[in-house]
């Protein structure tokens, strides 16, 4: 029998997020139902609120940063028992096509697939009409429906409401340092957007044991957040040209990896010319549909740069998700400093006008 929820609805493009009931579906023999504690506030999800991000039909539940308690399981699911705790990851992925066979889980064939369900039922529904999700997941209610694959089992002990940015803050910007740029001790990195997932990549970087960590931002408050997880350079991008700025502080050289964490076309170009020859520009930021680069081929080839998308990390959930668990708990990996907040649902709208103001880190939804 299909569950009564609360949960925060988008109805239309630049409107406030609505909290109403809606019914979710029983689990699918490979799905399972999770009971959240914690559902983080993210950008991507503030991109589809805006129309920059068409990435889901109308009504959606939205929310791919969560974390909770299963409630329940479907008949072919061995792996996961009710009562355990896991971090939610908006990678849904299949298992076995070419991709994932491969290890390469995060760009799974069937990704967009709406929960990889092997059946044609909807997931959630308000009063006869069906309603979306964003990557397979509403984590903007009190359950979510979850596909096998989206759900990692982590160790009781690990807070849910902090673990909750495991899902989607954490993995992307500390996975792309380890995975993706793989950035050895005593290379030099810049971080453009110092924002949740731009300060996950900063603490990626001093984890990695990274010689210099410049941090790149207009806001003030972002700028000093990034200090204490762990950049040695600070610039203000109102106050001249960064680029020329980070050539300054690497003595024209440039960085060995350069991190464009916001997702536009100025500072995305900013980061290849930001990266040193033989090095790197890693774009994590979601840039909007249409938006295409300027690249300047000729200096571009010359100095072997590289220029590299970077999906959720490059990371395998299963793997990832417990290490960063294991280094949270072992006081390595910053995350209550993440949080600038801890809000209820019904205060969703409010914690969105505070991101979009751009003063702070994360928020995060309390369900109990």
């Amino acid at each position: 029998m299909p569950t009564e929820v609360q949960a925060a609805v988008l109805h239309q493009v630049g409107e406030p997020l609505e909290i109403e009931t809606v019914e979710i579906d029983d689990p699918a023999p490979d799905e399972i139902r999770v009971e959240l504690v914690g559902s983080g506030l993210c950008h991507s999800d503030l991109h589809v609120m805006g129309g920059y991000l068409p990435a889901v039909s109308l009504p959606a539940v939205l929310g791919h940063e969560a974390a909770g308690v299963v409630v329940e399981v479907g008949s072919q699911i061995q792996d996961v028992n009710i009562g355990d705790h896991v971090v939610a990851g908006i990678n849904t992925h299949c298992g076995h096509c070419h991709y994932c066979s491969s290890g390469r889980t995060w760009i799974c064939e069937r990704r967009l697939a709406p929960g990889i369900r092997s059946d044609p039922m909807t997931k959630v529904r308000l009063g006869n009409t069906a309603v979306s999700g964003i990557g397979g997941m509403s984590g903007f209610a009190e359950q979510v429906i979850l596909h096998k694959s989206a759900a990692v089992v982590i160790d009781p002990d690990m807070p849910l409401d902090r673990a909750a940015l495991i899902g989607c803050a954490l993995v992307t910007g500390v996975g792309t340092v380890i995975n993706a740029a793989r950035v050895r001790p005593g290379e030099t990195c810049v971080v453009i957007g110092c924002g949740g997932v731009g300060l996950n990549v900063v603490q990626g970087a001093r984890l990695a044991g990274a010689g210099r960590i410049i941090a790149v931002d207009l806001q003030a408050s972002k700028l000093e957040l990034a200090t204490r997880f762990g950049a040695t350079d600070l610039v203000d991008a109102g106050d001249g040209d960064p680029v020329e700025a980070v050539l300054g502080l690497t003595g024209g050289r440039g960085v060995d990896h350069a991190f464009e964490a916001i997702g536009i076309k100025p500072t995305s170009e900013q980061a290849l010319a930001m990266a040193s020859a033989g090095g790197g520009a890693y774009l994590i930021g979601v840039v909007p549909p249409g938006v295409n680069l300027e690249v300047p081929g000729l200096e571009f080839v010359l100095n072997n740069k590289t220029l590299c998308g970077v999906k959720l990390g490059s990371s395998n959930m299963a793997d990832d998700f417990p290490y960063f668990v294991d280094l949270y708990q072992q006081g390595r990996l910053m995350i209550d400093e993440l949080i600038a907040e801890r809000i209820t649902l019904s205060e969703i709208n409010e914690g969105y006008d505070r991101m979009r103001a751009g003063d702070q880190a994360r928020s995060v939804i309390v369900f109990h």
